[in-house]
């Protein structure tokens, strides 16, 4: 997360996101700080501001919304390139790289984490067996296309704010559009906005955890990996200290920006009277996590996860509404095949969807706020082809 000294509220979101429990769906690849330090020098971020010749004199109701778009994509590139800047200077791609290949203290390397987490066989991995069997270097190739490239840094820029502010400032608003509404005569209008007025008020109890998170994905190129594996790779039976010094002192590892998606949670405190604010917070601040990472996957295909299923008959999976499943989601099932290289390819089954009425209510504390007996969300789809263990990934 952005690291803003001046944020209200920054000391209780930082360390509700540091001890946050994380998705369970993804590999904890933590690798240094959970902290983008807005304050660092290497966060190089500068509202672009335009010139007096440049600014439009009068321009209509639609020429002004469209310059504040363009001026809000000027401002989230300008943050977003300000943050890539700062994770490339701290070689946090080359830092992900190394846990990955479970670099010790004397710069050696070992597949061990990589054959866990792709359930292979670690010796099958080693990288000298790799380079002399056909069915070792298809293994690597499918280690590095399964997991390195599919690397990712999320980083949360949040934002909090009292519902009481916003509803007196919509208040405000509403007010204004009533009083012109009532000048003009148009006094049904002018009831609609006093009484929109009213409910804001009763509405206004509790906080709102706004966060901007911008998705990163880790570069891992076929040529990126030959560079790695003949310049750099030393491990404890072949020690290299020429290329152990090689990786300490190279920059080639990368990230990628992917895309930025905005979310937010809402927590009314008469849902929760008995928790206090930072408390309240808390919740709202996990909330607005899983919100905003479920519409990262659904924008961005590449960022999408697999999920397997619990059982075929009814068809059913551990996802729900923190995943942000809404009644027609349309999922494809999938089957793990080998091809003729050795490499896992995956085969589309079928197509199921989210049935509208058994949606599981996975998000944060939501036994406190609705609780209920629903385990796991169940899909309709043909009956006695799927089983449990079969991969389902979203498709809309």
């Amino acid at each position: 997360m952005i690291s803003d000294p001046e944020q209200e509220y920054i000391d209780t979101i930082q360390k509700i996101f540091i001890n946050a429990p994380l998705i369970d769906k993804f590999n904890n690849h933590i690798v240094s700080t959970r902290l983008v330090n807005k304050t660092d020098s290497t966060f190089v971020y500068v509202t672009p501001i335009a010139k007096e010749a440049d600014k439009p004199k009068k321009k209509s109701l639609l020429s002004k919304l469209k310059i504040k778009s363009d001026e809000k994509t000027d401002e989230q590139a300008h943050k977003h390139l300000a943050i890539l800047n700062y994770l490339n200077s701290h070689a946090i791609a080359k830092q992900m790289i190394a846990k990955w290949f479970n670099r010790d203290k004397d710069g050696h390397f070992n597949m061990d984490l990589i054959a866990e987490r792709g359930f292979y066989n670690a010796s099958d991995l080693d990288v000298k067996i790799a380079n002399n069997s056909e069915r070792g270097s298809a293994l690597l190739a499918d280690a590095g296309e399964a997991l390195i490239k599919n690397t990712f840094v999320i980083v949360n820029d949040f934002k909090y704010t009292n519902k009481e502010e916003v509803a007196t400032k919509a208040k405000g608003i509403l007010s204004s559009i009533s009083n012109t509404a009532s000048l003009l005569g148009k006094d049904k209008l002018a009831n609609t906005s006093a009484l929109t007025s009213e409910g804001v008020g009763v509405a206004g109890k509790g906080y709102i955890i706004k966060t901007k998170a911008h998705l990163y994905k880790l570069v891992w190129t076929d040529e990126v990996a030959a560079i790695f594996y003949n310049d750099f790779w030393s491990d404890i039976n072949t020690p290299d200290p020429e290329k152990v010094k090689a990786f300490d002192d190279t920059n080639i590892f990368k990230l990628e920006y992917i895309g930025t998606e905005t979310s937010w949670a809402d927590i009314q405190s008469t849902s929760f009277s008995k928790k206090n604010n930072a408390e309240l917070i808390s919740v709202a601040t996990i909330r607005a996590i899983d919100n905003v990472i479920a519409k990262l996957q659904r924008e961005f295909e590449v960022f999408r996860t697999k999920t397997p299923l619990i059982s075929g008959d009814p068809i059913t999976a551990k996802i729900g509404l923190k995943e942000n499943l809404e009644k027609g989601d349309k999922y494809e099932v999938l089957e793990q095949v080998l091809n003729n290289e050795g490499v896992i390819e995956y085969k589309r089954l079928g197509i199921i969807k989210v049935d509208k009425d058994l949606i599981w209510d996975n998000r944060y504390n939501a036994n406190e706020e609705n609780p209920s007996d629903i385990e796991y969300t169940t899909f309709s789809g043909p009956k006695n082809k799927f089983y449990a263990g079969m991969l389902i990934r979203q498709i809309n």
